[in-house]
């Protein structure tokens, strides 16, 4: 079975990526440099599918700042710092960037045919108290279907499948998975602001008060370090 992997270096992703390497599927990574304020997640991306051995890693460059619309592509734009999860689950943040995961899964379904897979991955999960759009169970059906009708494989009745295997696990869930296929969290990244050398996550956006919140609820302590959680 081969495979294109969404990789962003994060929790999901990693854990995505570490599941398709254990049951057997040759995996090709792919990341995305959308000029992001925390690029230091493609670093932790390069870590991630060096570790677990990939049959390659692609990194598709491109510039989602031309037009902003999120914090994480305008600097102008302040991240939210230091919510409750219930602040965080009353409205799509300002953290969502517009249409990311459909431009993501287009290069992925590009890719994908190109090198006759079989499957794409991606590690969106329903239950992120983020409720971004485009990480829900109808939109990947929808998506599903465009995978379809929009390639040559599934016209002939092979469409590409989109794998989701995160997409009803809470973080906590998520985190004890990747716990038993040996994921090495000090190598990922999820903080999202824009980081330093050596790399300190901030440990008040959001991302990062959902993920030390998760290891905190199973009493485990987060291999990363921290400015204040």
């Amino acid at each position: 079975m081969k495979a294109v992997i969404l990789l962003s270096g994060g929790l999901d992703s990693s854990t995505v990526l570490y599941q398709a390497k254990a049951e057997g599927v040759q995996c090709h990574a792919l990341s995305f440099d959308y000029q992001q304020r925390h690029r230091q997640e493609l670093k932790a991306a390069q870590a991630i599918a060096k570790s677990v051995g990939v049959e390659q890693h692609q990194i598709v460059r491109f510039d989602l700042g031309l037009w902003g619309g999120s914090a994480l592509t305008d600097g102008a734009l302040k991240l939210p710092q230091r919510r409750s999860l219930a602040e965080m689950s009353a409205e799509i943040p300002i953290t969502y960037v517009p249409a990311r995961n459909t431009i993501f899964l287009s290069f992925a379904l590009g890719y994908a045919e190109a090198i006759a897979a079989e499957r794409v991955y991606i590690g969106v999960n329903s239950l992120d108290y983020s409720g971004y759009p485009d990480c829900r169970p109808d939109y990947i059906e929808a998506m599903q279907e465009v995978f379809r009708l929009g390639t040559k494989q599934g016209r002939k009745g092979q469409a590409i499948t989109i794998e989701t295997p995160l997409i009803q696990l809470k973080k906590t869930e998520i985190i004890q998975l990747g716990n038993q296929l040996g994921v090495p969290w000090e190598l990922t990244w999820s903080c999202y602001s824009e980081g330093s050398e050596p790399p300190v996550a901030c440990g008040v956006c959001d991302s990062c008060q959902l993920r030390l919140a998760a290891f905190s609820a199973l009493g485990l302590e987060d291999s990363i370090s921290y400015v204040s959680a």
